[in-house]
This record gives C-alpha cells, structure tokens and sequence, in this order.
C-alpha cells in the first residue's frame, strides 16, 4: 500500500550570527548551511497495518510523515501510496487519507462540531445516507452524543480529540496519519480513543502513528519502525523491539537477610533501596533466572519477588543512542 525507496530530505538554512554587526553582515554574505533530515530511508507498509514510527526530537520522523502526506516535496528517492504520488497528485491523493494531528485542529472553533462534520461531507462529497450512517456510529463509538452540538471552544481537550478523528474518517479513507493523536489527554480519553483506532484497523482502515508516548505504541502498533539521525535503525515487529537488547529480565526482590549484588557478571543494579530491597536487570542470555533464585534464595532468604519482562522506555532509549 505504501512503497518508500531511497527517501532522502535535505533543508538549506543560513547561519547567523549574535552581535549587531554579524546581522548586518549577514545581510550581504550569507553563510549556507545544508541539514539532511532524512538520509535516504526506505520501507513497506501492507493495508491494514498498524505501524508505529517512533524517534527522538529532530530525529526526522515528522519530515517523513510530511512527505507521505503531500505536503513536503523530498530531496530525492520515491514514494507510492496506493498509486498515488503524493506531492505531485495531491488534490486527488488526499481525498484518499485521514490526517489527524494532536497540536493542530480542523474543526472552526465557533461552531459545533456537528457543523464541522456538515462542511466536510460537503467537501468531499459523502453521499446523505453514507454520512449519517457513518456520523451514527462514530458518535456512539466515541461517547459524544450530547457534545457534538455544542460550541468547539466550550469542549475539553479529550472531546475535542475525539471530534478530530471524526472529522479525519469521515470519508472513510483507507490510510490514516495520526502524529501526537494523545497528547495531553487523559487516562479516560486515551483508552476511548485507542478503543476507536483499534475497531477500525479491524475493519481494515491502514494507521501511521508517530509518538513520544510509548503506551500508544505498546497498546497500538503491531510494527514498528525507529528513525534516529535521519536513518531507519529498527524495522519489525513489537515483540522483537522487546527483545533487540537481549533476553533480559527486571526483577525486583525484598530479602530477610541483607543482599548485595554488585560486580556480578550478567546482572545490573537499577536500584538499591535498602538492604533488603533490590532491583535489577538480568541478562539470561549469561544468567539462568532459575539458577539466579536459587542463588540469591541460599544466600539472603527470599521474602517477595517479581520478574517483568523488558521495559519498551528503557529499549527505545538504548535505540536512540545508536
């Protein structure tokens, strides 16, 4: 569904100076700089997948989104979504996606949403019947049946979120983007609106999620792809991203008898709390975890334990360092 090959993005800025007489001069000599935001990417999307594009501030996800939604032209490479070229087709092009950005609203702040819903039926030219149908049921999916009438400007950040996303699929397009679709939301808002992306990625709606929020992507994605530095740097899926580090294991243990594990080959000490309360991380590919119990059981008298699995934070950290 989409094909990316050789992406590459490269942005002139010009440099300039602090003091009074480098801005005067600068207005004469100017001082070329070139900024490679994206260094020549490439990947495949399948309709239907829930893909997750994660990466450090400036790391070039954004100027990918950009590009795949027509609104940036890249330097060089190519990209085809459903046919489409998205810079050069775009009017025919984005009657065919979902757009919905956390930090920038499509609805008109003085009317109901319910008027915005009205002026996009019209612009993309929803059949009545289609249109209500649709409304109806992504009302009711989203919990909205006595908001939608009322004025924008008098929703809560949440409300207005869900009415994004109404706007966005509206003309139920096969491919949505979503960038920061969470952000500053609530325990409550977030679940409804995850349950939302989750319904209709089973009815075969393609999302593009990008995030800082790990939750999105842990409860969401089944793929995910890290962009660092302007280069892809993992590429699969979410159960091998928990394990691109190694087996590795946190285990948290309280003791009757004092504990110390520091200098032991194949385990870290996160956080000593006291004598008898420990955290680590255990490497199982150099430490049995049943031989770790065993060891630790003789030597300070286990009193409680957990073990998790590896922590999705702590493995996306380790990938932007590369």
């Amino acid at each position: 569904m989409i094909h990316v090959a050789d992406l590459k993005k490269t942005f002139t800025t010009y440099e300039r100076g602090g003091s009074f007489r480098e801005a005067l001069l600068s207005l004469i000599i100017r001082k070329k700089k070139n900024i490679d935001a994206i260094k020549g990417i490439s990947f495949d999307i399948e309709e239907g997948e829930l893909v997750g594009i994660l990466g450090p501030n400036g790391a070039g996800k954004s100027t990918t989104i950009k590009i795949l939604t027509g609104i940036l032209h890249p330097t060089s490479g190519s990209v085809d979504v459903m046919g489409f070229v998205p810079w050069k087709e775009r009017k025919k092009y984005v009657r065919n996606i979902g757009v919905v950005f956390g930090q920038k609203s499509q609805l008109l702040w003085d009317i109901p949403p319910l008027d915005s819903f009205c002026l996009n039926q019209a612009i993309y030219r929803i059949p009545e019947n289609e249109f209500k149908k649709t409304l109806s049921e992504m009302i009711d999916m989203l919990d909205l049946t006595d908001l939608v009438r009322k004025p924008t400007r008098q929703l809560s950040l949440g409300e207005r979120m869900k009415c994004e996303f109404i706007m966005a699929m509206l003309h139920k397009p096969p491919i949505v983007f979503l960038d920061e679709p969470t952000i500053g939301l609530d325990v409550i808002a977030k679940g409804k609106i995850r349950d939302f992306i989750h319904e209709q990625n089973k009815r075969g709606t393609t999302f593009i999620l990008t995030t800082h929020d790990l939750e999105d992507v842990e409860q969401l994605a089944k793929r995910v792809i890290v962009i660092n530095h302007g280069e892809i740097v993992f590429d699969d899926s979410m159960e091998n991203l928990k394990q691109h580090l190694g087996e590795k294991r946190t285990v948290h243990i309280t003791t009757r008898e004092k504990i110390s594990l520091e200098n032991t080959e194949g385990i870290e000490v996160r956080k000593q709390l006291s004598d008898y309360d420990i955290e680590v991380v255990i490497d199982l590919s150099v430490v049995k975890l049943n031989k770790f119990i065993q060891k630790v059981n003789e030597e300070s008298k286990i009193r409680d334990m957990s073990v998790e699995g590896p922590e999705l934070e702590q493995i996306i950290k380790k990938l932007y360092t590369i």
